[in-house]
């Protein structure tokens, strides 16, 4: 869906090069070069785009749902660990940058859905995925949100980021997490309490062309994604009037739990040990947010989830 979206504002970029109007692309370019460190800081969001109806027809599509376990305190800054990735990531866009769910369940927060970088370079689809309230996820983009001296900010990072859609297969629990330890490193720096989050129905939405770890398919999609920094999953779902083939996901319930949060005491210099002590911690809080949850969403009792 960012893709299409992306394609559709550089097409209208290159138009107005290629037209008469290339003095207004000119302008952009000028305002591309002077806003270009605003996605690292804080992004510049808009409640009357994060309020568009088109956001409410697409949560009741699914439906979306975003359920609280654990109040969290506006007094501190928070780093949410979304999983699974998905394909299309659509509990972290729908409860996160849409609607007042959220605010309503966590009042006195302000999320921040931290997305790769690379999509703030596309012209006018930066200035749409920052209305919503994305911010980069770069380090720097980070540290300004988790920095809030008075609290109230939430980090809402996907952690097994783009090599984790690779996995996202219909039952699918697969999760990239083992080596990924730069969102514990960033909690303890900033003192921000970790919070895991499971998204039931994530994986559901659309079918994967088989891929296993091995296979010339993966290992083509692997190095396609070291090299752009992104992974392109071959998948697809059902049409507008069919439901054998298209592209637009399936209609599966998405419950996107949010857990307790692990306080987090502020350490500028962890150690490796502590790095470690903490990223097992919270691997054993999602485990345990997902075992109390699973039977609710359909999840059969002999399914855990897998580490990798």
């Amino acid at each position: 869906f960012l893709s299409l979206v992306a394609e559709v504002c550089c097409g209208f970029f290159v138009i107005l090069i290629l037209g008469n109007f290339w003095f207004l692309a000119v302008l952009y370019l000028v305002w591309l070069y002077l806003d270009w460190e605003t996605p690292c800081t804080g992004g510049r969001r808009s409640q009357w785009v994060r309020s568009w109806t088109v956001w409410k027809y697409f949560r009741e599509y699914f439906p979306i749902q975003l359920i609280k376990t654990s109040d969290l305190s506006p007094n501190h800054n928070y780093l949410l660990g979304f999983h699974p990735h998905g394909v299309l990531v659509a509990g972290a866009f729908g409860n996160f940058c849409t609607g007042p769910s959220f605010k309503n369940l966590f009042p006195g927060l302000t999320p921040y859905l931290h997305i790769m970088p690379i999509w703030f370079g596309c012209p006018f689809f930066r200035e749409y995925i920052m209305s919503a309230g994305m911010v980069s996820a770069s380090k720097e983009s980070v540290s300004y949100v988790l920095n809030n001296e008075g609290g109230g900010h939430a980090s809402i990072i996907v952690i097994g980021g783009a090599e984790e859609s690779l996995n996202a297969h219909p039952g699918s629990l697969t999760l990239n997490i083992l080596k990924r330890k730069g969102f514990i490193k960033m909690a303890l720096k900033h003192g921000a309490h970790l919070v895991p989050v499971f998204s039931f129905g994530e994986n559901e939405l659309f079918k994967q062309v088989a891929n296993p770890k091995g296979s010339w398919l993966r290992n083509v999609q692997e190095k396609l994604q070291k090299i752009m920094g992104f992974a392109l999953p071959l998948f697809h779902a059902r049409g507008v009037f069919q439901y054998s083939f298209g592209l637009i996901p399936y209609r599966q319930p998405i419950h996107t739990v949010v857990g307790s949060p692990i306080p987090v005491k502020r350490n500028l210099n962890p150690t490796t040990e502590e790095i470690e002590q903490l990223h097992a911690l919270y691997l054993q809080k999602l485990r345990t947010l997902f075992e109390e949850h699973k039977r609710n969403y359909g999840i059969p009792e002999h399914k855990s989830l897998i580490f990798e």
